[in-house]
């Protein structure tokens, strides 16, 4: 488990080599919101291979990007990355806006 003290993730996906593998999960770590309408280059991106699912919990402001196929989490206080198996599981912390 690890834990970073971000603004925002993104959440993207990359095919695995052939059709019966599970798929890359990647992670866009930023220190701000909408990153992807700046085209604002991640702090740090972290790639999770053979993945069957992303599970978010305890999260409330999450959009997903139907252009892009993401799913972005702004208002990140802080982000816990937690991996079993074929199971990547965010949790953390959000400051909602009013």
């Amino acid at each position: 488990m690890a834990v970073y003290k971000v603004k925002s993730v993104v959440i993207s996906r990359k095919p695995g080599k052939n059709k019966d593998e599970y798929w890359s999960a990647f992670l866009g770590l930023f220190d701000e919101n909408n990153p992807h309408l700046k085209a604002k280059a991640p702090l740090q991106v972290l790639e999770y291979k053979k993945i069957e699912k992303v599970r978010i919990r305890d999260l409330r402001n999450i959009s997903y990007y139907l252009m892009g196929n993401d799913i972005v989490i702004n208002n990140l206080t802080e982000l816990t990355i937690d991996v079993k198996d074929t199971i990547v599981t965010l949790t953390g912390k959000q400051e909602l806006p009013k």
